[in-house]
């Protein structure tokens, strides 16, 4: 068997190779692992158990905004499809078809959902008759399938789970209301749970959803400067309903298209935790997305360190923070390191020298830290406050990390020589025309990231052609 102590030396260090880095973390960790199926990944029970985590929660805080789950069908008819053609142009390049059933071939073919949209919308049109009926407010926690060319485990994989929200409204201000509610809920989820900074703005016309009038988004920062939308909401306006025909009797007894929204996340945000908060020694997990944010690591097995540990354990459990004791027959150094690569937020060390000297030993993951305490604490308020303390410097670091990497470009040779030194958020002025986008685009691959609609007059030209700007714009290299 190899040791747990080397299979950690094994980790890529970040700053000789970043994506060598991130997949060993995710080996080390065994969050996830290549399957036979090209562009899929197998998401392994420690993986798995980040976003049952993560689903928890924003579960939570959907319903109490009144959202209810349901499920839509894997297969959509090809004529369902074609009747939005943004979404259509939008995905075609991703869509993958079922074209036989058993040894039969099917008389219209059947996409694999890259999204869900049109089966909602079919839906809709059905069951909303009245003003009555609205709004409708769904989600639904499902797997999707979209044909990327090249993958990357959580970041991008061509099978991937996510949560998306499909809503049907009876007015534009209740829709758009919901639009901008559901943003700040991916924007909360990130900065206090995940302890990730993020930004809110809204996308160009160019990098908006297909078929949106438009689209908030929630953009993080990545420790080697790279950016990643994290979570997007959709205002549809009537253009769904319209394409569609979902209409409503409204209170004036008159036939009107209703108004839609649609929002996601996926499990790219596992991805966004090994990149903003791991080490070099394996993962780093914020201790309210933790599925363990303790383990009790005895170093011996006598009467006195077995009947602490599980006193300690209970009292933690009680006061419903996860711990579990690490009781396999392994080494005290190969409990160390597994605990570390798998980036428990605390460990306590409870062994007979420590004992006889009337004090236990606790390391914070976060800074490696070690942490001697007497035996007669109160081991709830204590593990209750260090990790309140971890969290709170996890997003100091990050948050200080993300402004490291801000910068202000006043024109294209200082944006140009940001990206080939060291990429990151970029604010610059836009004019708000698609030639200078595309043309920021041909340096590196860089993107609009979102427009800042309070954001301060950098000054009065656009960043590209120097005409007068319009727009405040975060740029970026975006994974």
């Amino acid at each position: 068997m190899v040791s747990m102590e080397k299979d950690n030396k094994k980790i890529t260090p970040r700053e000789v190779d970043f994506a060598k880095w991130y997949t060993d973390i995710i080996k080390a960790a065994k969050l996830a692992d290549y399957s036979s199926v090209k562009g899929c990944i197998v998401i392994e029970p420690n993986g798995y158990a980040i976003w049952e985590k993560m689903q928890s929660i924003l579960d939570q805080e959907f319903k109490k905004l009144g959202h209810v789950n349901c499920q839509m069908p894997l297969l959509i008819p090809e004529n369902l499809l074609n009747k939005e053609k943004e979404l259509v142009n939008g995905f075609s390049p991703e869509v993958a078809w079922v074209t036989s059933g058993g040894n039969k071939e099917l008389e219209e073919k059947l996409c694999i959902r890259p999204t869900s949209e049109t089966l909602f919308c079919d839906y809709y049109q059905q069951h909303v008759k009245s003003y009555r009926d609205l709004p409708m407010l769904y989600n639904q926690w499902c797997n999707v399938l979209r044909w990327e060319k090249e993958t990357r485990p959580f970041l991008r994989s061509r099978e991937f789970l996510w949560q998306e929200g499909h809503t049907i409204h009876e007015t534009k201000q209740e829709a758009e209301e919901e639009t901008l509610n559901m943003i700040d809920v991916y924007h909360r989820f990130h900065n206090d749970v995940l302890l990730i900074p993020s930004i809110k703005g809204k996308k160009t016309e160019k990098e908006k959803f297909s078929g949106a009038e438009y689209t908030l988004t929630n953009e993080a920062l990545m420790y080697n400067g790279i950016t990643l939308q994290s979570g997007t909401s959709h205002y549809f306006g009537q253009r769904f309903s319209k394409a569609y025909n979902v209409k409503f009797t409204n209170r004036e007894n008159k036939e009107e298209y209703a108004y839609q929204t649609s929002w996601g996340t996926t499990t790219r945000m596992i991805g966004a935790l090994i990149m903003v908060h791991s080490d070099n020694y394996g993962l780093v997990l914020p201790p309210k997305i933790a599925p363990k944010q303790v383990v009790i690591v005895p170093i011996g097995n006598s009467d006195e360190i077995t009947s602490l540990t599980e006193k300690y354990k209970e009292e933690l459990e009680k006061a419903h923070i996860d711990t579990y004791i690490d009781n396999s027959n392994k080494s005290p150094g190969f409990k160390f390191a597994e605990a570390e690569v798998n980036g428990i937020p605390i460990r306590i060390e409870v062994g007979k020298r420590d004992l006889d000297a009337g004090k236990i030993v606790l390391v914070r993951r976060d800074t490696r830290e070690k942490i001697e305490e007497s035996l007669d604490i109160n081991i709830v308020d204590c593990v209750s406050k260090l990790l309140k303390q971890i969290g709170e410097d996890m997003y100091q670091r990050a948050l200080k990390r993300r402004n490291e990497l801000t910068y202000v470009a006043h024109n294209l040779t200082e944006m140009e020589n940001i990206l080939n030194t060291q990429p990151g958020f970029i604010h610059a002025m836009w004019c708000g025309k698609d030639e200078c986008e595309e043309k920021i685009k041909n340096i590196k691959g860089c993107k609009s990231r979102c427009i800042l609609e309070d954001g301060e007059k950098i000054d009065d030209k656009c960043v590209c052609c120097g005409e007068k700007a319009q727009y405040h714009v975060i740029w970026g290299i975006q994974y």
